[in-house]
């Protein structure tokens, strides 16, 4: 069986909000993302990591671009990147572009769909929604205290 996630994230990858702020903004992305069949809520984890942690787009991924080049990067090296750091995250985003060498950081690549990286992670799953709208999104980053964004998965 498949699942989706709609995850929110901030948009600084090393940001980390308190503990209550944490709490009440994935509390406000459950009422959010309410509204399954017969009244059921979402599933809804909040999660705070101890490194930036890849938050992807699963299956989702269709390419990989390098914002130095614009040349393709294989999704074969970052899946094996991804292998590489599963259980601890990334002590740093700094990274050669396998495609021109050139210094850049895991989260300035250019994926489409959208990932990215956190150290907090409101994690919806199985939403009955593609997307937060802006406003929500809006709302999320007011009870965080951190401008979000969002990563639609699928796996």
């Amino acid at each position: 069986m498949s699942d989706d996630v709609l995850s929110i994230i901030p948009t600084d990858p090393w940001w980390q909000p308190e503990r209550a702020a944490g709490e009440r903004a994935g509390a406000l992305a459950m009422d959010l993302a309410s509204g399954l069949p017969d009244g059921v809520a979402a599933e809804t984890e909040v999660t705070w990591y101890d490194t930036p942690t890849p938050v992807d787009c699963g299956v989702n991924l269709e390419r990989i671009g390098c914002p130095r080049c614009g040349g393709s990067i294989d999704t074969e090296w970052w899946a094996d990147l991804l292998e590489a750091h599963d259980e601890g995250g990334f002590a740093t985003l700094d990274v050669a572009a396998p495609c021109c060498g050139a210094a850049t950081s895991l989260d300035a690549l250019d994926y489409d769909w959208p990932c990215g990286f956190a150290r907090f992670e409101i994690a919806v799953w199985n939403p009955e929604r593609d997307r937060f709208r802006r406003a929500e999104l809006a709302a999320v980053a007011g009870a965080l205290g951190h401008p979000v964004r969002q990563i639609r998965a699928h796996i």
